[in-house]
């Protein structure tokens, strides 16, 4: 018993009594009663080595080497009043970092308390505590676009069918913007793919009610208004919180395959056109003179009838008046037409009248010389040498 009064790491004994230190990996009197094996170190020691390594770490200092004699051996690192606020205002920091945010005057956020709405905020500084509310910044000024029918998305992506049985190559652009975020977040999974079917349905709808000639000339800014309205509407009972800004009509062309065979098309009933116009121009002239001489034959047939009805009717009131006045005093009349008749007859003859002499005979009469027969023929020979 004297000789093992070291104790079981065979080592020297110790008169005070305490407890030894088991020795370290190399030393020599670090073996086993066996004195063939190595010792496992004790519990206690790693947790010591483990507090003194954590105690250097938060700034205290090691056990030293005096195994579990020491002062501090029993003791972990210590919690100061001053190192808890320290801990309480960095946690304090971190969590106004994250519940405090900005949006910028383009964009509105979403908060959510626990998940579901809670409100809206608006340009400037917000809060939302974290972790109970969270956020969404979404940009609602900026305009974003749908390219419809434009290449790269397929070769039959813009071809539609008319309503006379035609196909149209058709490339339109759908510009619009975020008019409630909450509404764009919640009710809409894929947004963009939304508003490009709802795009595409509207002008398919719109299309397959109109014919291919209005579509390709005269009414491409009639059916974009019609087309926003549509989408608008559709994308409105879908409470997507979507606004349509525009809608651009970029091309609206037959299918490339017969472009050619249908501009010679266009062009044979252009020509047709011009061809019918021109025709009915000239119809229109040759009715219209044929109109105005028909007009003109049946106002003078309606002038010669009044003319001759008043001549007539005047003829007749003036014998009228005439027979009256036979009837007063028969013999003037008689003798009064008689003057009136020849006057008219003789009115326009040359004549020269001689009036018989006393005696009954015609001796009387001088010769003379035919003045105005010489002066009329002399003026008829003038007329014919000019």
């Amino acid at each position: 018993m004297a000789g093992n009064s070291g104790g079981p790491w065979g080592g020297g004994g110790n008169s005070g009594g305490g407890r030894q230190q088991p020795p370290s990996g190399g030393g020599g009197g670090g073996r086993g009663p066996d004195g063939d094996k190595p010792q496992i170190p004790d519990i206690d020691e790693l947790m010591r080595k483990g507090q003194d390594q954590l105690r250097v770490l938060m700034g205290g200092r090691g056990n030293g080497g005096n195994g579990g004699s020491g002062r501090g051996g029993s003791g972990g690192p210590k919690m100061t009043r001053g190192t808890v606020l320290i801990g309480l205002g960095v946690a304090v920091a971190l969590w106004l970092g994250a519940s405090f945010y900005t949006v910028k005057p383009e964009e509105q956020s979403v908060e959510l308390f626990l998940g579901d709405y809670s409100s809206t905020g608006f340009p400037g500084l917000n809060f939302a505590p974290w972790p109970v509310v969270t956020y969404e910044v979404i940009p609602v000024t900026r305009e974003q676009t749908e390219d419809i029918g434009v290449a790269g998305r397929g070769g039959d992506a813009g071809l539609m069918l008319t309503g006379d049985e035609n196909i149209v190559d058709i490339d339109f652009q759908v510009v619009w913007n975020i008019n409630d975020p909450a509404k764009f977040l919640f009710n809409l999974r894929d947004p963009r793919m939304t508003i490009r079917a709802v795009s595409e349905s509207a002008m398919r709808e719109i299309i397959a009610q109109s014919e291919l000639a209005p579509i390709l000339n005269r009414d491409r800014g009639l059916i974009a208004g019609r087309l926003q309205d549509l989408i608008q509407a559709t994308l409105d009972s879908y409470q997507s919180g979507v606004s349509v800004v525009r809608v651009t009509f970029d091309k609206a062309d037959p299918p490339a395959q017969v472009i050619d065979a249908f501009r010679e098309v266009q062009a044979a009933e252009q020509q047709r056109e011009r061809l019918t116009n021109e025709a009915d121009r000239d119809a229109n002239r040759v009715l219209a003179a044929a109109r105005g001489e028909a007009a003109q034959v049946l106002e003078d047939a309606e002038g010669y009838r009044a003319r001759v009805v008043n001549e007539a009717e005047g003829e007749a009131s003036r014998f009228s008046a005439v027979l009256q006045e036979y009837e007063k005093a028969p013999e003037v009349t008689r003798k009064r037409l008689y003057l009136e008749t020849m006057e008219k007859v003789l009115g326009d003859v040359d004549k020269i009248i001689l009036e018989d002499n006393a005696a009954g005979g015609g001796s009387g009469v001088v010769p003379y010389l035919p003045l105005n027969e010489l002066t009329r023929s002399r003026s008829s020979s003038q007329t014919g040498g000019n």
